[in-house]
């Protein structure tokens, strides 16, 4: 089955992307692809089929519904602290010490960085805390997504989350099915091993740097920034942003809250999520790995989001602000803001089951081991891995389908298990950049709605900046297989190539457009804004 349908397979995920791409209908481009996949599945019209796994998307994976539940509850969060003022009051606070573009962007890379623990919870938290300062400076709702996405999962797959002990799960399972976990470092050992080989997730990071620091931009973005510094118009006039905070709550019940309404429900949030993560994995025989692997992060973030709501009610109650009917009024209004993302999120797991169904990564990787030499295995591995990911949206996904093959693989070819770290890291970094751009990945779409951005005009206007990685990343594994130097040395080269390259595409696309290379880089918060917030 897994490669019955060979080329058809590309059908369903590839005709998805590009009619998002072209028709910026996110929704419609996703259950036409759906719809297609069971076209060639099923025959007929194939929509029993369509409608099954759109069901099966979420009535089989309790996973995918608790992500509904948690996004639903922030929006409940995000609705409450609106309402009671908090946004106000943290971008009167934060206006008086975040005062440049320059400043907002960096806090934001720097938030993202710190926030390791979980890419949903990175968009969520970073995203919902600077969006309101991000729009008084003028700052493009495309650049905040972008912000936001280009930290979460590149983050997550390297920090303390549940990414690694997913990932460090499907070395050991491999080494115990080859039986050479007793020949090799352990899955662990491997993992820490493969981060340097991580180098698109690790140069994501950098480029995610560079772009707010030195404030430059190109393709579309740069475009999109030129509009919200020369217009104030922090989304395009024709956009459909995933949230429309001020639209679909009204404006904020008080303008003159206290700071608390803002930190005291994120605080809450951030500690009853992280002791939640400890007090499910702790034990005391266990390892640090072992505690990672026994935590459950999305019931941690089910349970941080109710104790955020609660804790806004109560605050709220307490200062006399809104009443428990406006209270309640007000949850439901912010599970209602959500339903869009909650939507798209429903059509992108039903997409990936269907590329499950019709074997879409095995088929590629079926066509790319055929070309596979030591010198080739990294960037061969890395290419692959970034097309299933990009193409079935999800790095998960694409981990699960390319570790049995990659990690055998690198075995039989690298004597001693020499290639074993590279070839991991090389997946991992593939898988991520689907996870980064694609229009069809759940984090994708969690960045766009907590930026409040246009989805699709966020995977247009990131595009840009993912294949620039993509491109110096497949550099540098091309160098490191021929001439074997230490990452450590590449990846140094490699985020000063990514400045040279932002330095010139700037520059060239201003002068084609005849416009500012930094069109942010003399906003300040005197400038205000008009955004749909």
């Amino acid at each position: 089955m897994a490669t019955e349908f060979g080329a058809l397979s590309l059908v369903p995920p590839l005709l998805a992307i590009v009619l998002a791409i072209v028709t910026r209908r996110a929704m419609l481009s996703l259950f036409l692809g759906v719809w297609s996949g069971g076209l060639i599945f099923a025959g007929n019209i194939g929509i029993a089929q369509v409608f099954t796994w759109i069901v099966e998307s979420i009535g089989n994976s309790t996973f995918n519904a608790k992500i509904i539940v948690f996004t639903m509850l922030i929006g409940a969060g995000i609705a409450l602290i609106w309402r009671l003022g908090g946004a106000i009051a943290l971008t009167e606070w934060a206006t008086k010490k975040v005062d440049s573009h320059r400043k907002v962007g960096v806090t934001t890379w720097l938030l993202g960085l710190v926030w390791n623990f979980d890419d949903y919870a990175n968009n969520a938290i970073v995203g919902s805390s600077m969006r309101s300062l991000t729009d008084e400076l003028n700052m493009s709702r495309e650049k905040l997504a972008y912000l936001l996405d280009s930290t979460a999962a590149p983050v997550a797959t390297i920090g303390l989350s549940s990414w690694v002990a997913f990932e460090i799960g499907l070395i050991a399972n491999q080494y115990e099915q080859l039986g050479i976990a007793d020949q090799v470092p352990s899955a662990a050992a491997t993992f820490i091993q493969s981060i340097p080989f991580n180098m698109y997730s690790l140069l994501a990071i950098a480029m995610v740097g560079i772009i707010a620091y030195t404030q430059r931009d190109f393709g579309e973005m740069l475009t999109a920034e030129n509009r919200a510094a020369r217009t104030g118009n922090v989304i395009r006039e024709d956009a459909r942003p995933l949230q429309s905070i001020n639209d679909e709550l009204g404006e904020p019940l008080t303008d003159d809250a206290p700071l608390r309404m803002f930190f005291a429900p994120v605080a809450v949030l951030v500690a009853t999520v992280v002791g939640s993560a400890i007090w499910m994995g702790y034990a005391p025989d266990r390892t640090f790995v072992e505690m990672v692997n026994n935590t459950g992060v999305i019931d941690a973030l089910m349970w941080g989001s109710f104790a955020m709501v609660l804790t806004a009610i109560a605050l709220g109650m307490l200062d006399d602000i809104i009443t428990i009917d406006e209270a309640m009024d007000t949850v439901l209004d912010g599970f209602g803001t959500m339903l869009p993302a909650i939507s798209i999120l429903v059509l992108a797991w039903s997409i990936g089951a269907v590329a499950t169904a019709l074997g879409t990564g095995q088929y590629v990787t079926q066509i790319a081991e055929g070309v596979v030499s030591p010198m080739m295995v990294p960037v061969v591995i890395f290419v692959t891995s970034a097309f299933i990911s990009f193409a079935i949206g999800t790095s998960w996904g694409t981990m699960s389908i390319m570790t049995p093959i990659v990690i055998p693989l690198a075995w039989s070819i690298g004597a001693g298990g020499s290639l074993l770290p590279v070839a991991v890291g090389a997946m991992f970094s593939g898988a991520i950049f689907g996870d980064n751009c694609s229009p069809i990945s759940d984090t994708t779409v969690l960045a766009s709605t907590f930026a409040g951005s246009d989805h699709i005009d966020h995977v247009r206007t990131q595009m840009y900046y993912a294949f620039t990685v993509l491109i110096a990343t497949a550099v540098l594994y091309l160098v490191y297989g021929v001439t074997n130097i230490t990452p450590l040395v590449l990846l140094p080269v490699g985020v000063l190539v990514l400045i040279g390259l932002v330095y010139g595409f700037s520059e060239l696309d201003a002068r084609r457009k005849d416009i500012d290379p930094k069109p942010s880089s003399s906003i300040r918060v005197s400038a205000g804004s008009t955004s749909d917030d």
